[in-house]
């Protein structure tokens, strides 16, 4: 059995692959991820601290 990790997207990614990283751990679609990013940063304001944090310190997806 596999280890399911999150990474940084290489293929769906707008700024740094957070969005799409999430989207594909969660397995969901990165229009619902992106979408409560930006409700994290204009109405509750830790968004962007986040989203920061996460492209730091996610590794990147490989390419294998």
């Amino acid at each position: 059995m596999t280890q399911k990790r999150f990474y940084l997207s290489t293929t769906d990614k707008k700024i740094g692959g957070v969005c799409g990283g999430l989207a594909e751990y969660f397995d969901i679609d990165p229009l619902l991820v992106r979408i409560a990013f930006l409700f994290l940063i204009f109405c509750v304001g830790g968004g962007l601290m986040l989203y920061l944090i996460l492209w730091l310190l996610a590794p990147k997806q490989s390419q294998i």
